[in-house]
């Protein structure tokens, strides 16, 4: 079934010309202090050719995805493009603009902003925002374009807050180290470094913030008419992320599919960590946009990559689209049944020759291999079924066991450099790995190099882009020690925009377990401006919050005494979790409270503290 798209096929870089009007003069975006948050030129190496460093396909999706600047996708539709890892789309209305997904940064949404008014806005205000899902890219960067204040309809789907609460805060510090490295944020833009995402070149690094929607999408066919601009909705939720929604202008005859149907396969399960997608739901969600939308629209755009204009190109796009997350599905589903394990089945799985061959479906952002493990993991779980695997050792331990089968670090250095010899830099990384794991603290130099060059091998033949930057950041943190950092994002610009409850439910899973087993008290909160009273309990190392709603609730909480009690509004609560010491009304032991702050690690300015609520 091998087949493999045309190089001598030149429509993408057709489409990405199509309707240029400007770009930005220098290409960077800076903030206020004047610190660059965004430098499309760093990427300027890749017009020339492939080198040896690079897989040919993933470098020509970076040709496409680098080029830059203001587009029209159709008259009152327009892209602000490669400004930033997603696309920044503006609708004009009957008295101004709807702006769709606003990017990562604030500085680069104002600067997309900027340039469109300067070359086509002719003064009009913002008068609406969508934010297509719950994922960073699409609306961190809202404060850049409209106030935090402002009486504008901001739509966004129903558990749109909900959803970024559970993927994005609550294991938000894991998932934005492990971004770092799946984005490349730490190597260079070169050709033997980073060359950019799939979906995209990188993620800037400037302010973000959270401006919550007022108007939430609960069905689909919803219509809503938005400064004179009719939009219909459909809800296509846990497909690639938890709360998303595609949307078609009537109108324009254009439809808008933010992130189902970009022009890269996309991530079932995604490296950076989240919660494993619906790969069956998101191969129905594209057929029903076909149904609803596809027959009366002349073009499919997008929060990544390029449009496709034309009916019939558009509708074939999204059918291959379908068929890719449907195909992934229904076989790893069948293989599973047969008792194959998702390794198994992602080394053997190929895919139908028509969707091989479509540059669109080429895996540079998500992978074949790592999809399919995660439809498997969807419905097995971690486990293979291999009874060896239920305990296995964790990396030092294994690896110890193994420098000792190889009589030592320099035996099992030598077998590893035989597989390097003959090509087989995937076992030689498993070799390797298990050297350096052996000894955390001070592994052998010999192994980190020799691991190092297996991992770049791996990097500049990878066609995924994000298989690409992990391997290479890894190399490069052996090489040199230097560690990636973490992506844009977390709880500093979130946290006066979460609810109470939220910000409990952040400190239950920063408590340190351990540190508060033999520890039992209880805390109440009075917080007058919104009239609700919360006790916090920890007890057995587990903090359990309780909203005292009800009379009967709250004749029950007298039969448990707070050791320590506060009155105080929403803000200054917020002010208490972050550490810091008020004068209000208190009665009890201030002594619990410290003791509570100490169990969640409490450090103004740390990476993990509630400090960055």
């Amino acid at each position: 079934m091998t087949a493999n798209p045309s190089f001598e096929d030149t429509a993408d870089f057709e489409a990405t010309d199509r309707g240029f009007i400007a770009a930005l003069d220098d290409g960077i975006i800076k903030n206020e202090s004047g610190k660059v948050v965004w430098d499309i030129n760093a990427w300027d190496f890749m017009k020339g050719e492939c080198p040896s460093t690079a897989n040919p396909s993933l470098w020509r999706q970076g040709q496409l995805n680098s080029k830059h600047g203001l587009y029209e996708i159709c008259e009152g539709i327009y892209h602000v493009r490669a400004y930033d890892l997603s696309n920044m789309t503006i609708v004009e209305g009957k008295e101004g603009i709807i702006i769709i997904d606003p990017l990562v940064s604030c500085e680069c949404a104002a600067a997309g902003l900027a340039l469109y008014q300067k070359h086509r806005g002719h003064g009009r205000k913002v008068t609406g925002m969508i934010y297509s899902h719950s994922h960073g890219d699409h609306y961190m960067g809202a404060a850049g374009v409209i106030d935090a204040d402002t009486k504008i309809p901001i739509i966004a789907p129903e558990g749109f807050l909900e959803a970024i609460m559970s993927e994005s805060i609550l294991a938000g510090p894991a998932m934005r180290m492990r971004g770092a490295r799946m984005y490349g944020n730490a190597l260079p833009r070169s050709p033997t470094g980073q060359i950019g995402t799939g979906l995209g070149m990188g993620s800037s690094v400037g302010t973000t913030s959270l401006i919550p929607p007022n108007l939430l999408i609960q069905e689909t066919g919803e219509t809503h008419v938005i400064d004179g601009v009719k939009i219909v909705f459909q809800m296509v939720p846990g497909s690639e992320a938890p709360a998303e929604i595609n949307f078609h202008f009537p109108d324009f005859r254009a439809l808008c599919i933010p992130e189902t149907a970009t022009n890269c396969m996309h991530n079932i399960v995604t490296l950076r960590g989240a919660q494993v997608r619906d790969s069956k739901a998101w191969s129905g969600y594209l057929d029903e946009a076909i149904v609803m939308f596809g027959y009366n629209s002349d073009v499919v755009f997008g929060s990544h990559n390029w449009p496709t204009w034309g009916q019939k190109e558009l509708v074939t796009r999204l059918e291959e689209q379908r068929d890719l997350y449907g195909y992934m599905h229904d076989q790893t589903v069948r293989m599973m049944n047969l008792g194959k394990t998702g390794i198994e089945i992602a080394e053997t799985m190929e895919l139908p020759p028509a969707i091989n061959r479509a540059w669109h479906c080429r895996g540079y952002y998500g992978s074949l291999s790592h999809n399919v493990k995660g439809i498997y993991q969807k419905y097995m779980t971690w486990f293979d079924g291999r009874p060896e695997h239920l305990w296995q050792y964790p990396p030092t331990e294994e690896g110890r066991r193994y420098v000792e089968c190889f009589g030592g670090v320099d035996g099992l250095c030598d077998k590893a450099e035989t597989f390097i010899q003959k090509g087989d830099n995937r076992f030689a990384a498993t070799l390797l790995a298990h050297a350096v794991a052996s000894d955390p603290e001070s592994p052998s130099p010999r192994a980190k190099i020799l691991l190092a060059s297996a991992y770049e091998a791996l990097g500049f033949g990878a066609e995924n882009a994000t298989w690409r930057n992990f391997y290479l950041t890894s190399a490069q943190e052996l090489r040199t020690g230097k560690a990636p950092g973490t992506i844009a994002g977390g709880r500093t610009a979130l946290g006066d925009q979460l609810s109470i409850d939220q910000w409990f439910e952040i400190l239950s899973v920063m408590l340190d377990g351990e540190k508060a087993a033999e520890s039992s008290f209880v805390i109440d909160f009075d917080v007058t401006d919104v009239k609700q009273k919360w006790r916090i309990i920890v007890n057995n190392g587990v903090l359990t919050r309780r909203l005292l709603q009800t009379s009967h609730q709250l004749r029950n909480a007298q039969d448990m005494v707070a050791d320590f009690s506060m009155v105080l509004t929403r803000a200054q609560l917020l002010e208490v979790i972050r550490g810091n010491e008020l004068d209000v009304e208190t009665t009890g032991s201030v002594h619990v409270l410290k003791q509570l702050l100490d169990f969640v690690h409490v450090q103004q300015g740390s990476a993990r503290g509630p400090g960055q609520l």
